[in-house]
């Protein structure tokens, strides 16, 4: 059974899809991991599907009549001309991005890989008529998480039906922070939508895995004064503070464009991957993948 992370802030802008994609491939390509790892894109911006597969394969999914996360959300949606809508199989909704051949000596048994379950713009339609929505996604992952080992959700810095949608199909949340002035404005809104998702969904065992500083770069002393701010909230709640931060580089975004991940991307510094690698090694424990 899969364990299910959702990554979410409700301010935008903190690198939720970055840090998203660079998991996936952390988990699924290190033979130290080699884990099954499904992406869903729960966003409608849709930035963690192209940044896995880049820009020009992400048009050709959406040009090959497969289903995204949008027409899993709509399925049931009836109009003049479908009486009876047609149930999407949720396996027909997978593409596998990479996949990685098991190698000797090492502790996972599976193949890792990555596989996405994408999203489109039109999923911020799905907002406009949220109907009884939100137990959909949910049921979609319990048919495909005994394939997976962890899933990924990446989500939109708003409140609403989806983010209701990730929380029930999630066992963990994963808080990306970056450290800047007014970084603290989306974990107040967190606080208050975690509390009134667990006061209306009291049998659903949700946790907070902690907050992680994002897109780091060591400026002084504005930064240094947003993490403190940070932290005391994190304490006032008692949240957990990941020890390791994830650096600022320029290839992260040179990887969206590549469609690789910083250990991948061209003319990245090797410090940069590492860094990344303490980060997903101590995030990793701490769920128990």
């Amino acid at each position: 059974m899969a364990i299910t992370v959702s990554l979410i802030n409700m301010k935008g802008g903190v690198g939720k899809s970055t840090l998203t994609v660079n998991l996936a491939w952390h988990y699924a390509a290190y033979t130290d991991w080699q884990k099954r790892v499904l992406v869903v894109d729960l966003d409608p911006q849709f930035n963690a599907s192209q940044y896995l597969v880049g820009v020009n394969k992400y048009q050709a999914i959406l040009d090959d009549g497969k289903p995204t996360i949008w027409d899993i959300f709509e399925q049931h949606t009836r109009t003049p001309k479908t009486i009876k809508p047609k149930p999407i199989v949720p396996a027909d909704a997978v593409r596998n991005v990479a996949t990685f051949k098991p190698r000797p000596f090492y502790k996972s048994p599976h193949t890792g890989r990555i596989d996405l379950i994408p999203s489109r713009l039109e999923l911020a339609w799905s907002l406009k008529n949220p109907g009884q929505k939100e137990r959909i996604l949910p049921k979609v992952l319990a048919e495909l998480e005994d394939d997976y080992d962890l899933i990924l959700i990446d989500c939109a810095p708003t409140e609403s039906i989806l983010t209701t949608s990730a929380y029930l199909a999630s066992d963990y949340v994963l808080v990306p922070v970056k450290p800047e002035y007014l970084s603290t404005i989306g974990l107040p809104l967190l606080v208050n939508s975690m509390d009134d998702f667990k006061t209306q969904y009291d049998h659903h065992a949700l946790q907070l895995a902690g907050v992680v500083f994002n897109a780091v770069s060591k400026y002084s002393p504005e930064e240094d004064l947003s993490i403190s701010e940070v932290k005391k909230i994190a304490r006032k709640f008692g949240w957990k503070v990941f020890k390791n931060q994830v650096t600022y580089s320029r290839s992260y975004p040179k990887g969206a464009r590549e469609g690789q991940p910083i250990f991948r991307t061209s003319y990245a510094r090797t410090d940069q991957s590492a860094k990344f690698r303490l980060f997903a090694q101590e995030f990793g424990k701490s769920i128990g993948l």
